[in-house]
């Protein structure tokens, strides 16, 4: 969540996601999606004279209970939640229906409530939870797919190579599950009995889905088999399922066999049940096309048009968003074009001559382990560069605590260049930035900058620390377009904050960030809505943008298995900065920049509209 190429668990990823199979709870600081049994829906209390935390309260306690992996991740199954520890999200079409069943009942329950006589922070919640729910019941309602609830990981594919339980459960519960007790191991071996029911319960949905003519393109398909079939060759042989409880235990001095059980759950019971879901992806190969975009689906047009409203939380139409595209990258390219000719990238396009300096030794690290050690110390200093500046942006700062980190070595050959979110609610756990270093060529000296804007400080890291000063239910909500355009205000700000006043090149990193989020418009929309083929996309983002083709092959494919997740970056990005923009315009003297960012950092992740009406909120406060 997810995430400059991420994603999540934004996610990629400012957030990250618990996969309750179609609903998947965007956690802010998480990075993991997940599945398992979930707890049924309680039956609401009553809805008149209830006080309006105690509402919040519960409606996040019901949402909750569909996503037990969200729990842990946040650190908050203990006590009366401690069942949770030994679950996981039903991602059955039963548990689907339980998850909309949920939403329906207490969307009620929000709109009964009267707003006269709140203050501005309860207003805002009930605003931000009848948008989510009336957004993901509308997703609902839809034939096929995964609905994000609040979330960035909508997809019309319940199983494909970056959705599903096979990639989501394991990492998990190597990642988040604790293993610091006798009871925490049994915890993970009762997670571990539950995940082939949560393989089943997709491939029942996979199933239904392909009988109404749903089937992913074949390169997605061949992908998600390729890496299936490798899950399976681990779990055939104990694998990272059983060294990961083994290695935990033993190192914990945690007596008892739990090696030797973990191993008779996955044989027994975890490879059959892969075997099914593979078998069924088998079968779905065999009618499957090339045709990369959601117009070449049943239903696609309308499955599309929800995912960007979901995404980008706009009634933008995919003509729309493709003609923003175009003209912000148009823009970008004119501020890139002078700097590059001060580089002595003087001859074509803007896209051929970042493709040159990509190449330009000054600007790399050795593809080595002494490159990627060098590269972890370039992060470190550029944290304590923006660090050092940050009271000039914000009136109340939080901790920025975060964990540079790289990424499990088996999970770089299909993810992006990086991802981060904020740690846990009690600050125990730090936040993350993990960096992809299966090759030094992912990133670049002046690319690097940026990325840790990004994803860390003052991006993904920074503004989940303060989301998770927010009521439960805020924390649990996160909006792609919110997350990600925040990400990218953070990169923004660093150049307005003068990190590269005397490293030029480090400015051209950040505007072809900003030019690649543009080129996401473009992209999107083309392979969803005007037919594109996949390398129509690849190419447009060499071409224009003189991208790493290495990357934007993945990138591409990502846009087709989570249609419309891409466009909210750049939309999210454009409105906060045009929301700054009429405040300016509104107070005059009296707009301070510290103001503003705390009004939307503080306002916590919220959709678009809702945003401006915090802003709104602020300059009349603000004009007396």
């Amino acid at each position: 969540m997810h995430h400059r190429l991420s994603t999540p668990f934004t996610r990629r990823q400012t957030l990250a996601t618990l996969g309750t199979g179609a609903a998947t709870l965007a956690l802010a600081g998480c990075s993991n999606q997940s599945a398992i049994v979930a707890t049924p829906t309680a039956p609401a209390p009553p809805t008149f004279g209830y006080p309006e935390v105690s509402l919040l309260d519960d409606i996040a306690d019901r949402l909750l209970a569909h996503s037990p992996e969200g729990a842990t991740s946040l650190g908050i199954d203990t006590g009366a939640r401690a069942a949770m520890r030994g679950a996981l999200s039903d991602r059955s079409a039963a548990g689907q229906k339980a998850i909309a069943d949920t939403l329906k009942n207490d969307l009620e329950r929000v709109r009964l409530v009267g707003r006269s006589g709140l203050d501005h922070k309860t207003r805002t919640s009930l605003a931000v939870i009848e948008s989510a729910y009336s957004v993901a019941l509308d997703g609902f309602a839809l034939p096929y797919g995964d609905v994000a609830v609040g979330g960035w990981r909508n997809t019309p594919y319940v199983v494909i190579q970056n959705v599903g339980a096979y990639l989501d459960v394991p990492k998990f519960l190597d990642s988040d599950h604790p293993v610091k007790t006798a009871a925490d191991a049994e915890a993970y071996l009762a997670r571990l009995n539950a995940f082939p029911g949560v393989l089943d319960g997709e491939t029942g949905r996979l199933q239904a889905a392909g009988g109404q003519g749903m089937i992913a393109p074949a390169f997605l398909i061949d992908k998600a088999v390729k890496q299936m079939e490798a899950s399976l060759a681990d779990a055939r042989a104990g694998g990272g399922l059983v060294e990961s409880l083994a290695r935990r235990t033993r190192e914990g001095q945690i007596a008892g066999n739990w090696g030797p059980r973990a191993e008779a759950i996955t044989r027994g019971a975890v490879v059959p049940a892969l075997e099914r879901q593979l078998a069924e992806l088998k079968a779905q190969r065999t009618k499957a096309t090339m045709d990369a975009g959601m117009w070449a689906r049943p239903g696609g047009d309308e499955w599309y048009a929800w995912g960007l409203r979901a995404s980008t939380t706009t009634r933008m139409t995919p003509d729309e968003v493709h003609a923003m595209g175009r003209s912000e990258l148009a823009e970008l390219h004119g501020r890139m074009d002078p700097i590059l000719k001060k580089l002595g990238y003087t001859k074509g396009s803007v896209g051929d001559r970042m493709n040159g300096l990509a190449q330009d030794p000054r600007f790399k690290f050795p593809d080595n382990d002494a490159g990627r050690a060098e590269i972890h110390a370039y992060i470190q200093t550029w944290l304590g560069k923006i660090r050092a500046e940050l009271p000039r942006a914000f009136r109340t700062l939080v901790k920025g605590n975060v964990e540079v980190k790289r990424l499990p070595l088996a999970e770089e050959p299909g993810a992006p260049a990086a991802y981060g979110g904020a740690g846990s609610i009690d600050g125990t756990v730090p936040g993350k930035f993990w960096i992809n270093l299966r090759t030094t060529e992912l990133h670049s000296k002046y690319s690097l900058p940026d990325l840790t804007m990004h994803e860390a400080i003052p991006g993904h890291v920074w503004q989940g620390e303060y989301a998770n000063q927010m009521p439960l239910i805020r924390t649990m909500l996160a909006f792609n377009a919110y997350s990600e355009g925040w990400a990218l205000y953070a990169e923004q700000l660093a150049d307005e904050l003068g990190l590269y006043d005397d490293f030029e090149v480090g400015r051209l990193g950040y505007l072809q960030s900003l030019a690649f989020r543009a080129c996401r418009l473009v992209v999107d929309t083309g392979l969803h809505a005007k037919r594109w083929t996949r390398e129509q996309g690849v190419a447009f983002f060499v071409k224009e943008n003189g991208s790493n083709p290495l990357e934007v092959a993945s990138e591409v494919d990502r846009y087709c298995s989570w249609a419309g997740q891409a466009c909210g970056y750049k939309v999210g990005h454009s409105e906060i900065v045009r929301q700054r923009g009429l405040a300016q315009a509104a107070l005059g003297p009296k707009y301070d920049l510290r103001d503003f960012d705390n009004v939307v950092v503080e306002g916590g992740n919220v959709p678009l509209d809702v945003l401006a009406l915090n802003v709104a909120d602020y300059v009349a406060g603000a004009k007396g």
